[in-house]
């Protein structure tokens, strides 16, 4: 490994040793909290706020790329409707992060919008789709959204991340989606809904469909550690908690919040984030992490379980 050394932070060190010890794996970057559904479950939205300007997005991801971040990932709301989004996730590009990803709902979605996300570089995206048939809970679903769904199978040329939401829909809904991606060539994945703190928040009948989730997906359903089946089977799932240091999650205010589901906890000025803060952060024990249901954290966190 070269033993080039450059400011990280505001500091001179080496700048690979150190970027692997903290830097953040991954850091979810809020394009805007307007949102053009109200998911029951969701406390990520609002239906009035503005979207960032980009010039403002331009000097939070060169914030985020001084930090030694690996992935970037564009969220929300809803990232499409940002009017800028394709320049947005262009410049997440031009910077050379490893991965520039985007997460979305799909509704405004159509076959060229998808190229224009192919254009711009996108190189993954998460949807998430809670079940079939629209309920009280979500309208995020196959039914309304089955060929928008098709035209980005047909016209992606980034990975798609299929995401069904256990406890939004009846239990045989999530196979439903499980089947729908799999069969569209998008990759599966189960998330386990949760209260707006991120704990478990399940019940008898979605806690009975896990072992027929865990017999399709095999090994994807084991990430972070198995986390949901250790909720699931003992209540509890600890982990060392890395959020603040290998996960981002910065804000529509620009500020660095431990999560979406923390974001009263927690908050520090990307502008003003430093090494001292990835560092600090990495080693602060996070008294929610027994019940937590957030995977990107978790995921985020699993390399580094080993260190104090």
């Amino acid at each position: 490994m070269s033993a080039r050394c450059a400011a990280w932070g505001g500091y001179v060190i080496t700048d690979w040793i150190q970027r692997l010890r903290y830097a953040p794996f991954l850091a979810q970057l809020v394009v805007t909290r307007r949102c053009n559904l109200d998911c029951g479950y969701c406390s990520e939205f609002d239906k009035v706020s503005l979207p960032v300007p980009l010039e403002t997005l331009k000097e939070r991801i060169d914030d985020l790329k001084r930090l030694g971040t690996f992935a970037v990932e564009l969220t929300g709301g809803e990232p499409m409707l940002h009017p800028q989004i394709y320049d947005a996730i262009r410049y997440c590009r031009e910077q050379r992060f490893v991965k520039v990803m985007m997460i979305s709902n799909a509704y405004l979605f159509n076959a060229d919008r998808v190229r224009q996300l192919n254009d711009a570089g996108l190189q993954e995206l998460q949807i998430s789709i809670d079940g079939v048939e629209p309920n009280h809970v979500t309208v995020k679903v196959l039914k309304p959204l089955r060929r928008k769904l098709e035209d980005v199978a047909r016209q992606a040329k980034f990975r798609v991340v299929l995401n069904s939401v256990i406890g939004s829909a009846p239990p045989q809904e999530v196979l439903e989606v499980i089947d729908f991606a799999q069969q569209h060539g998008f990759s599966p994945r189960v998330l386990l809904i949760h209260d707006d703190k991120g704990q478990l928040k399940l019940g008898p009948d979605e806690l009975a469909l896990i072992a027929e989730i865990r017999k399709r997906l095999g090994r994807r359903f084991m990430e972070g550690g198995d986390y949901r089946l250790r909720l699931i089977n003992e209540g509890t799932a600890p982990f060392k908690c890395r959020s603040g240091s290998r996960y981002l999650y910065v804000d529509e205010f620009g500020v660095v919040r431990w999560c979406s589901q923390t974001r009263e906890v927690f908050g520090v000025s990307l502008a003003e984030y430093t090494a001292i803060h990835l560092r600090q952060q990495f080693h602060t024990p996070k008294s929610c992490n027994a019940h937590c249901t957030i995977g990107c954290v978790r995921n985020c966190s699993r390399l580094d379980q080993w260190r104090q």
